[in-house]
């Protein structure tokens, strides 16, 4: 599944978010304050959090930045924030 980033490229046009998805936003690490589109995500993957692609982590172009959940409320629109646990190669 396609992971989609809001703001992760410097050159792409600000597309943003879309009405009626449902977003997380990401704390910490290298993107930080960026959302997260998990629409039509499992919960169980919710859980998981999500390894996502990040060209200015720790292992430069070609790396991954891991997220977890922080909280969930799913009454709130949404299902909270993910938190940076770390860069892996």
């Amino acid at each position: 599944m396609d992971r989609l980033v809001y703001g992760s490229e410097p050159d792409e046009p600000a597309l943003g978010p879309k009405p009626g998805n449902v977003y997380v936003e990401l704390v910490g690490g290298p993107l930080d304050g960026m959302l997260l589109d998990v629409t039509g995500w499992d919960p169980q993957e919710v859980v998981d959090g999500a390894i996502l692609m990040s060209e200015h982590g720790r292992f430069g172009p070609g790396g991954r930045s891991e997220y977890e959940p922080a909280d969930a409320d799913p009454g709130a629109g949404g299902v909270g924030r993910f938190v940076w646990r770390g860069d892996v190669p």
